[in-house]
């Protein structure tokens, strides 16, 4: 599958790194041309300017904070009918609240205002470290993806993305939900920092056997 992914940070490394290990043909692109080139280069992608990016990509993974999300999204030229995965949650300046929530989510005001692209919410809750090393954490344990669309076929190819790197995948309904998954991202940011249980941690469901 051809993916680019928006963003160079710790994110968007990890899902360069993932993808690629994955066997996906993976394009990166960032603010900083020079770091793009160098995140591309260490795990085998191709960095690419911002300008017309979007073309020929299966799928576009929004690796970036959520208010830069739009900008960047429009800046890759034309979206329209890409699945766009959205990562981002909409913290405040120290990350221990969300700046939106109840009636909309971060998700949705990104479809809202790219309504061209098709917009699936994942990823959302693992961290970066989580991302980076992998989604077994042994004894059989593997990592959640939770998906959240109105667009099954987008939300199809993400499934696709994130079982061949590994994880797991829930998925979570309609976009709207988005408005859950981001408190739950909240709530796990909380915990490994406010509560100190460090960023190898991830947050499941578990079911009672019949």
């Amino acid at each position: 599958m051809k993916v680019l992914v928006i963003g160079t940070g710790n994110m968007g490394s990890g899902f360069i790194k993932q993808f690629t290990a994955a066997g996906h043909h993976v394009t990166v692109t960032g603010r900083d041309a020079a770091k793009a080139q160098e995140v591309a280069g260490k795990f085998g992608a191709k960095a690419v300017s911002s300008a017309g990016a979007a073309s020929g990509q299966d799928a576009i993974v929004l690796a970036t904070g959520y208010a830069d999300a739009v900008a960047a999204l429009r800046g890759v030229g034309d979206v329209s009918g890409k699945t766009v995965i959205d990562i981002t949650n909409p913290l405040s300046a120290d990350y221990m609240s969300l700046t939106l929530g109840h009636d909309t989510s971060a998700a949705e005001t990104i479809a809202a205002a790219v309504p061209q692209a098709r917009v699936v919410k994942a990823f959302n809750t693992v961290f970066a470290t989580v991302l980076a090393e992998g989604p077994d954490f042994g004894s059989g344990n593997k990592v959640p993806v939770f998906l959240a669309s109105d667009d099954a076929a987008a939300k199809e190819t993400v499934k696709v993305l994130a079982q061949s790197a590994g994880f797991d995948v829930v998925d979570a309904g309609g976009l709207k939900n988005a408005r859950y998954l981001e408190p739950l991202a909240g709530l796990n940011i909380y915990l490994g920092y406010g509560a100190g249980l460090g960023t190898g941690i991830a947050p499941t469901w578990i079911r009672k056997a019949a």
